[in-house]
């Protein structure tokens, strides 16, 4: 068993030396461990082993050299012979070596430099190639540069497209190339805030100049109207002559605003008219507008715009706080609008889109309904007729100037019938202080004329026809006192001022027939029936004035006729015609004779309280005077010459002779029965305490009188004893106290054959209750 270890032992060992021999020296770690691992004399009977082995291999060693020995002292010795050759060669070839870069000295430098030349050469094509790929770049930034200096900004961000996506993309690698890039933004920033101011600076001068726009247009609609009137008269005269002035610009259209040349101010038309664009350098919109489209920021530019041009066109709506006091003032307002709303109309078409129809119908909208709203505020100032009509005339031009750029203006028309109506308004205050200055110098005396000029004269003034009065010699004397012809001259001037209004307002003949119509009617109704009512109620107006007054009222009514021929003729409007207003004349000069006449009854009543509060009776006298009382004597002697004033009355026409009679025929029964109601007061008097028969005799002869007075028919034309039955319940209480006849009174009271039928049994027994009897005096 023992020799069986030892055995596999050493058979162990030759297999790890020849690992060892055979292994790479990384790998025998392992192999030599193993040798301590196995059995505790392994180790040394392993280095027994090994040291056999290395025995065994110098001995082999030593027999390899004994048998190659000779052939290495052969070899040394065939060296030992060729180091002298070998060394003698070394000399040559340090010799040749030498002379060799003695020679090549010179061509090392030379080539050298060739090196230098082609590496400089190198550089030098690279260089161009580079710089034909930066030169197109440094040429389009230094054109960038040259187009922001020149303000082409436009341009220039189309440079700046160009260099950003096919310019700088070539020769991004350097560093000037990103330099470049990283300014361009902020160029762009600043372009866009030079052409916000550019349109800053536009907006606040198109604001300062619209007004010079709007009178540019507003003169252009203008003269293209009275274009348009000269052709409907030469057309409807046959004869059609070569337009004044050309209509080169816009008219219905929305090509630019055409007008005169500003430069000559005298009354012919030039053939060159302005646009609006020679009037207003829009480059700062265009330009800002492109640039922000190209910069995709239009919508940021259109709203700023937009917001800029509400906030403006607010302003300009502002009238001035005096506007109302001059025509300039309305003027210059109405530029304004209509320069502003012109430029838009022009922005509106040449943008595409920068502003848009809707946008401006609702600027439009907005501002005429505050136009609408000044005009209706500063036009109830106007007191002047004279500037209400500039101010419809300059209306009227807006609206058509406006009506040409396709705004609707129908609310602008009816809104002139507002102002026709304030015009009407301040006419009527006008005539009212014509009249009134008529009606104070008249002298309400008949018109004498001494010629057949001076006939011819007031008969041209006033249609005035009497066949009677046309055979009578000269001198002679026309019904109507002077007031007559001049107010019938005023109601024609009113007429014609009032026409005036209707002027341009494209209504037809019709309805300016009927305004004019109404409009008279006015004037007669209120102004001038109000001034004959303040006429006949003034003071110093006398009975005489008022009976011509009452001639004159009756002149002017059949004049009213005339009045209606007059306006028909004017508007070519047949008076037949369906729902044709008719002049309000008969009823207007018929209140104002009903005025005269009452205001005469008035007057003559209060004269007769005068002369009554002149009596003086002494009502317990004994006997009376036997004579009429001194104040009855001078009222009746006034009644006489007031009734012979009405006698005197021209009555060689029918209607003046019918018309006074009866005035004074009513005159004076109404002065009869005045004084006779007057007469009955005083003796039923309540303060009387006590009346005598003297006194009742007295009194018995001042009726006396008056019975007197009307029997002797002061006034012709009363039938019978008409008159004297006014002082009949007078005269039978007079007689039944005097006469003392109360068993008759009793007997026959309430039968209608009565001899004192007209005495009331109250009235007796207030007199029967302060009578004084005899017995008791």
């Amino acid at each position: 068993m023992a020799d069986t270890g030892t055995l596999e032992c050493i058979t162990e060992h030759e297999r790890i030396l020849q690992e060892i021999e055979s292994t790479d020296t990384a790998c025998v770690g392992p192999t030599l461990r193993s040798i301590y691992d196995d059995q505790p004399n392994a180790h040394k009977r392993f280095m027994e082993k090994l040291d056999a082995r290395i025995r065994n291999h110098d001995r082999e060693i030593e027999k390899m050299c004994n048998f190659h020995h000779q052939g290495f002292v052969d070899a040394i010795t065939e060296l030992l012979k060729v180091r002298t050759d070998a060394e003698k060669l070394m000399g040559q070839v340090t010799d040749t070596n030498r002379r060799l870069q003695e020679a090549g000295r010179d061509v090392t430098a030379q080539t050298q430099e060739v090196i230098c030349c082609r590496i400089q050469q190198r550089n030098m094509a690279t260089t161009v190639e580079k710089l034909q790929l930066c030169i197109p770049v440094l040429e389009m930034y230094s054109k960038l540069k040259e187009q922001l200096e020149s303000k082409r900004y436009y341009a220039a961000l189309k440079t700046m497209e160009q260099l950003e996506k096919v310019y700088i993309p070539r020769v991004g690698q350097y560093r000037f190339c990103q330099i470049m890039a990283e300014n361009l933004p902020r160029l762009r920033e600043e372009i866009k805030e030079i052409s916000m101011s550019d349109l800053k600076d536009f907006l606040e001068s198109i604001r300062k100049h619209s007004d010079k726009v709007g009178e540019a247009a507003m003169r252009q609609a203008q003269l293209h109207r009275n274009f348009n009137s000269v052709v409907v008269k030469q057309a409807s005269s046959g004869h059609f002559a070569k337009p004044v002035y050309s209509l080169n610009g816009r008219t219905h259209t929305h090509n630019g605003l055409k007008m005169e040349d500003d430069a000559g101010e005298d009354d012919e038309v030039d053939d060159e008219v302005l646009t609006v664009q020679d009037l207003v350098d829009f480059s700062p919109v265009y330009r800002c507008l492109h640039i922000y489209t190209v910069l995709g920021d239009r919508e940021t530019f259109e709203n700023y715009y937009r917001k800029q041009r509400k906030k403006q066109a607010r302003l300009v709506l502002q009238p001035q706080a005096n506007m109302h006091e001059t025509v300039e003032g309305y003027r210059r307002y109405f530029n304004q609008i209509v320069g502003f709303f012109v430029v838009e109309d022009h922005i509106l078409h040449a943008t595409y889109g920068l502003v848009t129809r809707a946008f401006t119908d609702e600027l439009w909208n907005m501002a005429l309904s505050k136009i609408i709203a000044v005009l209706r505020t500063h036009s109830s100032y106007c007191e002047d007729p004279d500037l209400v009509l500039e101010l419809k005339n300059l209306i009227v031009i807006f609206a058509d100037t406006l009506q040409d750029y396709g705004f609707p203006v129908n609310r602008l028309f009816d809104l002139l019938f507002e102002v026709r109506d304030q015009y009407n308004e301040t006419l009527l205050k006008k005539w009212a202080l014509v009249f009134r200055e008529i009606f104070e110098l008249d002298n309400y005396s008949p018109i004498p004329v001494e010629t057949e000029e001076e006939y011819r004269l007031v008969v041209s003034r006033f249609p005035f026809h009497d066949a009677e009065i046309e055979k009578q010699d000269f001198p002679k004397k026309l019904p109507m006192s002077q007031s007559v012809p001049q107010i019938y001259t005023q109601v024609k001037e009113f007429i014609y001022a009032s026409l005036k209004f209707s002027e341009s307002l494209h209504r037809s003949s019709t309805e300016i027939d009927d305004m004019l119509r109404k409009s008279t009617n006015l004037l007669l109704t209120r102004t001038l029936s109000c001034c004959l009512q303040n006429l006949i109620k003034k003071p110093h107006i006398g009975l005489t004035e008022l009976v011509q007054i009452i001639i004159n009222t009756t002149h002017l009514e059949q004049a009213c006729r005339y009045l209606e021929e007059f306006i028909t003729n004017i508007t070519n409007v047949s008076p037949e015609t369906v729902h044709t207003t008719r002049l309000y004349g008969l009823s207007t000069f018929k209140d104002a004779r009903h005025a005269a006449e009452g205001e005469i009854y008035t007057k003559l009543n209060q004269k007769i309280d005068e002369f009554i509060q002149l009596a003086d009776y002494e009502w317990g006298m004994a006997e009376s005077d036997g004579r009429a009382s001194g104040y009855l004597m001078d009222l009746i002697n006034f009644l006489r010459s007031t009734f012979q004033v009405f006698t005197h009355l021209p009555n060689n026409n029918n209607d003046h002779a019918s018309m006074s009679g009866k005035v004074a025929q009513t005159a004076c029964m109404s002065a009869c029965k005045h004084l006779s109601t007057s007469l009955m007061q005083m003796l039923l008097d309540s303060e009387l305490k006590q009346v005598s028969m003297g006194a009742i005799q007295q009194f018995n002869l001042d009726v006396i009188q008056c019975e007197l007075f009307a029997s002797s028919e002061p006034v012709p034309g009363f039938q019978g004893d008409t008159l004297q039955l006014a002082f009949i319940d007078l005269r039978q209480l007079l007689d039944l106290f005097m006469v003392w006849d109360w068993s008759t009174y009793l007997a026959d009271y309430g039968q209608p054959t009565s001899k004192y039928l007209r005495v009331n049994p109250a009235t007796a027994l207030a007199l029967l209750e302060n009578f004084c009897f005899p017995d008791k005096a």
